[in-house]
């Protein structure tokens, strides 16, 4: 009896965890399946298969966007600010871990505290900040802006992490003769790898996805990312949603491939930097 009621229970909750995840995949169906319909087939139903498949769509969308362009800018953008914020958060959340006195307790509360602030309160100070350090309009600006945002929760996530790893192993290399970058470098950073990998994740699909920003920093045609590229077939009185749907999924095809590819490191790496020290 326990048998059937415990099966019965799963099956119940697999039953309900498909109908969510075809809740969750819906907008996937329409997004794919509106892109390969003409204008006129979009608007008279969005719900049905199309009748022929306009893969015009995609090679107007490649043209008319630059597609090669502003994917090379959006990989810059999101390659160089996951180095930055990779360096930074690892040595910074090391030293607050190992050396552990009220000053870099503060600034912990500090940059935890900042992970609350709304990106629209501070957004108005920021177009100012970067327009006097001359660092609008380029992509090493939008870089080092996102350096800002997001080394916040970098830092905690490395914070939790390092404290898991044993002291005993950098003292052994300290013995050997190995000095504070070496320990680092050579011992400390290669055991960072599973959280490593969940934050370059977590910041390629933040950069890689994120408009507001680049909109804000970014004037010049030649150095827009793909959202903003995307953003070019939605105007104030025609949505161009043919072209519109097929630079979607040109856009988003990139880092779906890759989150697919890394994804089994997301929670190894989460679970691990929840161990407390």
């Amino acid at each position: 009896m326990q048998t059937r009621a415990y099966s019965g229970r799963t099956l119940l909750l697999e039953l309900m965890a498909l109908v969510l995840a075809l809740l969750f995949l819906a907008p996937f169906y329409f997004v794919i399946v509106n892109s390969f319909k003409s204008f006129g087939d979009l608007l008279v139903n969005s719900a049905n298969l199309p009748k022929s498949l306009h893969f015009e769509n995609y090679t107007r969308v490649w043209e008319i966007t630059q597609f090669p362009k502003v994917l090379t800018n959006s990989l810059i953008i999101t390659v160089a600010s996951n180095v930055g914020l990779v360096l930074i958060s690892s040595m910074a959340a090391y030293r607050m871990v190992r050396v552990p006195s009220r000053l870099n307790k503060l600034l912990l509360l500090g940059f935890v505290s900042a992970m609350v602030i709304p990106f629209q309160s501070v957004m108005i100070p920021l177009v100012r900040v970067a327009d006097w350090l001359n660092l609008m309009d380029n992509r090493l600006g939008l870089v080092i802006c996102y350096f800002g945002f997001g080394v916040s929760l970098n830092l905690f996530l490395y914070h939790g992490f390092i404290k898991s790893i044993p002291l005993e192993v950098e003292e052994s290399a300290v013995v050997d003769g190995c000095s504070p970058f070496g320990v680092f470098w050579r011992i400390v950073f290669p055991l960072l790898k599973p959280m490593t990998v969940t934050i370059v994740l977590l910041n390629s699909l933040w950069i890689w996805n994120d408009f507001l920003l680049p909109l804000l920093i970014l004037s010049s045609p030649d150095l827009r990312t793909i959202p903003l590229a995307t953003y070019s077939f939605f105007g104030q009185y025609t949505k161009q949603w043919d072209l519109a749907l097929a630079g979607l999924v040109l856009s988003v095809t990139p880092i779906v491939i890759f989150f697919l590819a890394m994804q089994r490191h997301i929670i190894e790496g989460i679970t691990a930097g929840s161990v407390k020290g």
